[in-house]
């Protein structure tokens, strides 16, 4: 099935309904999975849905820092960016699947490599970086897969369950981008 889903990967700039969907997903879904993967280590409040939505309709960013992934017409994630140092142009992106029915089948590997392409086609940066966790082999896999290279292992500075893991770094240059042969998923 892993091509099938992958055929209907979009990805989307966000209206109101779309950010109460995301919202639902993020705090209140049935399937909160996505937690034990995404930065666990971080304790991640439940915002209200009114302080959610303020803070992404404002967003007047070109493109807007985050987007929903979008599998057949249904909302299953988000793309998301943000600067680490806007000054020096140091942009970090992420990827959240919110239903963990859509791990593993190549959804995350298209929507990220539509991401960067999105980014590097509005944002005029060298580069893009993208930081996980050494606990989360699937974003690692993600990340390679579309042509991440790992530029950095902080090891043993993450701690989770009584565990320490590292800290991954991983970035892509525009050139890289534009040399791979699959950076067009449009």
């Amino acid at each position: 099935m892993k091509g099938k889903k992958e055929e209907l990967v979009s990805i989307r700039p966000l209206d109101e309904t779309d950010l109460e969907v995301v919202w639902h997903l993020k705090f209140k879904g049935s399937d909160q999975s996505y937690r034990k993967w995404n930065a666990p280590y971080f304790y991640e409040h439940t915002i209200p849905l009114a302080q959610f939505k303020k803070r992404y309709l404002q967003d007047d960013s070109i493109p807007p820092k985050l987007f929903g992934i979008d599998v057949g017409g249904e909302l299953k994630g988000t793309v998301s960016y943000y600067w680490e140092n806007e000054r020096t142009r140091w942009l970090e992106c992420g990827i959240l699947i919110y239903d963990s029915r859509f791990w593993n089948g190549g959804v995350g590997t298209k929507a990220l490599s539509l991401w960067i392409d999105q980014l590097f086609s509005h944002i005029d940066i060298p580069r893009i970086g993208l930081t996980t966790w050494s606990g989360n082999e699937r974003m690692m896999r993600c990340a390679e897969k579309c042509g991440f290279m790992l530029e950095g292992r902080l090891r043993k500075v993450r701690y989770y369950q009584g565990k320490y893991y590292d800290s991954m770094r991983y970035g892509m240059l525009r050139e890289e981008w534009q040399s791979l042969a699959r950076n067009t998923y449009k």
